[in-house]
């Protein structure tokens, strides 16, 4: 009993951090950053990266070993959903991610990071569509745990 509440608390916190990390970057970014800022910025996204990296391993554990057994999660509609949800803004990620990567050596001497105007758009817009997907997940865990999608 014990592991199954440490597993759902260590999944909704990581959650939280998700959001949070998500909610600093939505906040800082900007197409001219300082170098702190942008560290700020890196750091948040690092923080994001390990949490999602949690909430994905911790899921997993509640599939199998903690939750409701797989079998009702694999046939449930608003499951499947949520994960492909999880997975679309993963790989949305992976554009900011990168950029953010690639301040590094500038960051490392003290230098602010180049954005361009434009990738400075493209990166504040997936923040904002990652943000709203993040919000749409527990709607639809709450659903589902309610046994909405259930067969």
């Amino acid at each position: 009993m014990w592991e199954n509440a440490v597993v759902a608390y260590l999944h909704y916190l990581s959650f939280m951090l998700i959001y949070a990390a998500l909610a600093v970057e939505n906040q800082t970014f900007k197409p001219e950053l300082s170098a702190p800022e942008a560290l700020k910025v890196a750091i948040a996204d690092g923080i994001y990266g390990l949490s999602a990296t949690t909430v994905l391993i911790t899921g997993i554990l509640r599939v199998f070993y903690f939750g409701k057994g797989s079998d009702f999660y694999a046939s449930n509609p608003v499951f499947w959903t949520k994960v492909g949800l999880f997975f679309f803004v993963g790989f949305l990620s992976l554009y900011p991610t990168i950029t953010f990567l690639s301040w590094l050596k500038d960051l490392q001497n003290g230098n602010p990071p180049r954005i361009g105007k434009a990738k400075a758009h493209w990166i504040a817009n997936i923040i904002k569509v990652e943000l709203v997907g993040f919000a749409i997940i527990p709607l639809l865990g709450a659903l589902m745990a309610r046994g909405i999608g259930g067969v």
